[in-house]
Formats: structure tokens, C-alpha cells, sequence
């Protein structure tokens, strides 16, 4: 804020000159100390100067509605939306979101820093505000092979940046927790400012040393003795409710008056149709209240808590010196947004923006970014033993169990088997960087014919395919290297849909209403055409690779058991 903004917002203040705008007839919601408070709201320069007696020539009656800060994301990954951010603001917004906690580690793996570059200036001037957490750990370990490696050299200069806060989710839980060199030099580089852990069954000792080592929250808990022990060890938790992980109202008998200062709402990935369908942040509200959660209380986590989490004082509540980042709802139970107001410029009314997109960012440096020749590689597998290692989704859940069964074998190699749920799974590195491909199995897609295969695959994001017969396999990896990546279903040699994301094989180019309907035939033929049970397989394909949620996953390097972090053989 310069000096002139300052005075003036301290004269409009005092009432000695007049607002840019009064909001009249309010409910305003004070989420310091739960109550509603009836009055007026002035606004200058995008700031709140005041709420109580105020007038001025410019007004706007809002009719005994409920004014509430602006709704806050507390960590999102804004590629998992699968569109541009300026697109992502127009599903948002409306919502009542006005700020996200940004971690561009999904881009970051397939392009460094050149997509870090590029996802800030793709959020430039957008009425939501993206702020920035770095990539704590790109790669996320030594057992996959991702697009760039970024050290603290690297991330160094973004550090000047307006808009970058600190380090995102911490996901080396042993570097922390041991010391180990580069993960010490990470955390201490950034101490003093927010440092975003991910601590998935992280516990008793190792927990406080992970603690000592720097995080300030956490978003990996599913239940809720283990949210209240990192509360009780000084973390912020934050509540996800996502599209592949949903564990909101699984963690909401921790929140209570006491608690919910150090608790929010996240998203962490989420779909175009769950953005534009259930909703965001408001949905992760009406959740919460319809499970008992008093509605101030609430407010709370999806507003101020978020922002002390982040040492933002800057926003999250509806007084003096705050952001005008402002929604009014009719009622604190459906919390649908009747109006919302960026920096005081009324963004989005009843559900529709009032703002043009955002132009459209330099993107050369984030496409042609699938570089795999799949039809050079071999999926067959071999049977070696009695008993192989099976990996096991849950719908809803990023962690996975871990099955010893009995294979398929037909000509002496281990097949997929549709009647036991088991497909074969293969995970193939695309980034160009010499490695290579593993196969496993995975039950719990739900599959009963053909195969599902994309480009988005947590967190290295390497192609990964699973399916009930080679051909079907191949088929659905050559149609993701000639559309530089995406999501694909296949049946034999046809490709039966395909949604395309030619930005960093994670993004479309087109508006989220076309993603939706592109992700929403690809869903409906996945059941129809393959037979699949679950709600959202694709989600769940894409966290199959992810090396550092347990308990058992599969990279391009092998199946890796997570607990003990290392590469294990497929057989037993």
C-alpha cells in the first residue's frame, strides 16, 4: 500500500472523506468473534475502511444479506482443474472464492521452472488471487523419473515474486524428519515463511521432528484422532474435499470452537465437473453445516483460519484495513453466493462473472511435452512366481492396499483378469529423460473390458495406462502421444473417447463448460463401453504413481512400498 492509498483509507475511516462505495443493509459476518453484526460496509481503493455508520453518494442495498469475507482455497493444485487459470477463476468465483494457495508442483514436474514462470503469469490479473507456494520436491523422490529437477538454486528466483508465499507441501518426509542434505537446506532457506507439510499417518515422534523441521499444516489426514494429534503438535489441518480424495466430513468430529482456528477447507485436486457441479469452497460449507458444524464456525475455517494459516492478515475477515474480497449469501445453510466483490469491484452476480478472461499466456514452453514412443514397448509380463503384489484403490482415497494374489496365466505371462477386478497396470516415461517403463497390477478400477490411459499421473506425471488386454493398452497410449497428452479410453484398436490437454499433458485449452462435457462423455463411455463401477476412474489412475502416499504404488521405475520407500518386486 503507498502512502497516498493510506491516507486516504485512513480519512474515509474516520469519516472524513467519502467511500467508494457503502454496501447498506448488511449482516455482516464477524468470523473474530462469531456473531453477525448489523451495519454498513465502506469501501476505498479496494479496501475495507470501515463497517458500522457509514454513508456516501455510491450504494448498494443488500437487502439484509449475509456479508462474509471472501472464501480462501487453503492448497490447490490449479492444473488438476484441467484448464487455464483464467478459466478456473470463471468457475470459482461466482462460487465466492477470492483467494487459492497455488502449489505448481504438477507443472513443475513436466516443465521446471519454466512452468512456474508460466502459471504465475497465466493468474496475472485475474479477480482471484493465486498465490504461490513453490515445489517443495520436484521430483518427489529418487523412485520416479519426472521433467526437471528443481533445487533451491532454482527456486530462488521466484522468492521476490508478489505473489509467492513460501514452500508447498513438504512431501520428503524422511529427509525432514532424518536431516537429510538437501531437504535441510530447503527448510532452512525458507523458515519464516509458510512452510506447507504432507504428512499422510505421520505420528509420535516421527511427527514432532517433522514438526521441528519446518511445516506449518497438513492436508493429508483421514481421520480424526490423526487431525487433532497435528493440531496438538502446531500444524494447521486443513479439511480436503477434492475430487479423487474426499475426507471432509470424515474429519469433522475434530472441529469444534477450539479446534477450528487451526483448520480449514482445501480442495487439493478438483474436477471441472465437481467446480462447476457441487461447487468449491462453498460446497466443502454446506458439507460442513449440513454435518452439524456451526455455520460461523465454518465461515471461520474457509476464511480467517485459512489466512492465519498463511500469515495473510491482509484478508479473511469483513474489517478495517482488510481486502475488500467480500460475498453475500441469502442464508447460511445452501451458501449460494448472491454477489461477490474483488479488491470492491463486484466480480460475479447470482452465479454468473462480470469479468472478461484473462489473455491467454506464452505457452510454447508448456506444450509438446510427451515424448514416448509407445509402440516400442513391451507390456507383456512374464509369470515368476505363485503370488504377486497387487495394488489396491479405494474410491474416495488417495492411500492404497496391498494384495498378495494368485496371477492369470496364459502362454507362461500374467494377465489381466476382469471376473477378480484385477488390470494390468503400466506406468511409461515421457518426459525424454531416459526412463524407462514397470508394470504391475491394480484392483479396484472397476474395469471389465478395454483400458483407461492419461497423461496426468501424481506426481511425476508419466503416461499411465491400465486395462484388460495389451491392445487396448497401446491403443489408448498412442492416442495420448498424438494429442500431447490427456485422458483416453480404448476398446481393442478403437479409441473410444478422448479428452485432449495439450498444456503439459495436464491442461486444456478450451473453456471449462467444453472439459466438462469432454470429461463427462469420457466418463459415460468408460461405464457404458467398459463396464466400469467406478464413479471416477481416471482420478483414481492418476494417484496410482504417486510414490509418497501410502501404501503401495507404482512408478516408471517399479512398485514401490511406501513405508518403507523402496522399489520391491512385483513378485512375492
Amino acid at each position: 500500500m503507498d502512502s497516498e492509498t493510506f491516507r486516504h483509507l485512513l480519512a474515509v475511516a474516520r469519516g472524513d472523506a467519502e467511500p467508494d462505495l457503502v454496501l447498506t443493509n448488511a449482516r455482516v459476518v464477524d468470523v473474530f468473534a462469531g456473531r453477525i453484526v448489523e451495519g454498513n460496509v465502506a469501501l476505498a481503493l479496494g479496501y475495507i475502511a470501515g463497517v458500522g455508520d457509514y454513508g456516501g453518494s455510491q450504494s448498494e442495498d443488500l437487502g439484509g444479506g449475509y456479508l462474509a469475507p471472501g472464501l480462501i482455497d487453503a492448497h490447490v493444485h490449479l492444473e488438476s482443474s484441467m484448464v487455464r487459470p483464467a478459466e478456473y477463476a470463471r468457475a470459482v468465483v461466482p462460487r465466492g472464492t477470492t483467494t487459492v494457495i497455488s502449489d505448481p508442483h504438477e507443472i513443475a514436474n513436466v516443465a521446471g521452472g519454466a512452468g512456474i514462470r508460466y502459471l504465475l503469469e497465466a493468474s496475472e490479473g485475474l479477480p482471484l488471487d493465486v498465490l504461490v507456494n513453490l515445489p517443495s520436491c520436484v521430483p518427489a523422490s529418487h523412485l520416479s523419473t519426472s521433467g526437471a529437477v528443481l533445487g533451491l538454486e532454482e527456486l530462488q528466483p521466484f522468492l521476490s515474486h508478489p505473489r509467492v508465499l513460501g514452500l508447498a507441501e513438504f512431501m520428503n518426509v524422511p529427509g525432514a524428519v532424518y536431516g537429510d542434505g538437501d531437504a535441510v537446506e530447503k527448510l532452512l532457506a525458507f523458515r519464516g515463511r509458510p512452510i506447507d507439510g504432507h504428512a499422510p499417518g505421520v505420528n509420535g515422534k516421527t511427527l514432532a521432528a517433522y514438526v521441528v523441521a519446518g511445516p506449518w499444516a497438513d492436508h493429508e489426514s483421514v481421520e480424526p484422532e490423526e487431525a487433532l494429534e497435528k493440531v496438538a503438535a502446531g500444524l494447521y489441518v486443513f479439511l480436503r474435499e477434492g475430487t479423487a480424495a474426499r475426507n471432509l466430513e470424515d474429519l469433522l468430529p475434530a472441529v469444534n470452537p477450539l479446534t477450528a482456528a487451526r483448520m480449514a477447507f482445501c480442495s487439493d485436486d478438483r474436477h471441472p465437473e465437481q467446480l462447476l457441479g457441487s461447487g468449491h469452497v462453498d460446497h466443502m460449507l454446506r458439507l460442513a453445516v449440513a454435518n452439524g458444524v456451526e455455520p460461523l464456525l465454518a465461515l471461520r475455517m474457509a476464511t480467517l483460519s485459512a489466512a492465519e494459516a498463511f500469515g495473510l492478515r491482509d484478508r479473511g475477515a469483513v474489517s478495517p484495513g482488510r481486502l475488500a474480497d467480500l460475498v453475500v449469501f441469502d442464508d447460511l445453510e445452501g451458501f449460494n453466493a448472491r454477489a461477490v466483490w474483488f479488491r470492491g469491484r463486484k466480480v460475479a452476480r447470482e452465479g454468473r462473472v462480470l469479468f472478461a478472461g484473462a489473455p491467454v499466456a506464452g505457452e510454447a514452453t508448456v506444450r509438446d511435452t510427451i515424448r514416448v514412443d509407445p509402440g516400442r514397448v513391451n507390456l507383456a509380463l512374464p509369470a515368476r512366481g505363485k503370488k504377486m503384489r497387487v495394488i489396491v484403490a479405494r474410491e474416495g482415497q488417495l492411500i492404497t492396499g496391498e494384495e498378495h494374489v494368485e496371477p492369470l496365466v496364459k502362454d507362461g505371462m500374467a494377465v489381466a483378469d476382469p471376473r477378480r477386478d484385477l488390470a494390468k497396470l503400466a506406468v511409461l516415461e515421457r518426459h525424454g529423460n531416459g526412463g524407462g517403463h514397470a508394470v504391475g497390477f491394480v484392483r479396484g478400477l472397476g474395469l471389465a473390458r478395454g483400458a483407461i490411459a492419461g497423461s496426468v499421473g501424481h506426481d511425476s506425471h508419466n503416461l499411465t495406462v491400465a486395462g484388460m488386454d495389451d491392445l487396448s493398452m497401446h491403443t489408448a497410449l498412442r492416442a495420448l502421444v498424438e494429442a500431447g497428452g490427456g485422458y483416453v479410453a480404448a476398446l481393442g484398436a478403437e479409441v473410444l473417447e478422448l479428452l485432449p490437454l495439450p498444456i503439459a499433458g495436464l491442461m486444456s485449452d478450451e473453456p471449462i463448460e467444453r472439459v466438462r462435457e469432454e470429461m463427462d462423455a469420457l466418463l459415460r463411455v468408460t461405464r457404458e463401453r467398459l463396464g466400469a463401477r467406478s464413479r471416477d476412474p481416471f482420478m483414481q489412475l492418476a494417484f496410482l504413481p504417486l510414490e509418497v502416499i501410502p501404501h503401495i504404488k507404482l512408478t516408471d521405475r517399479g512398485l514401490v512400498d511406501v513405508d518403507r520407500f523402496v522399489l520391491v518386486d512385483l513378485w512375492v
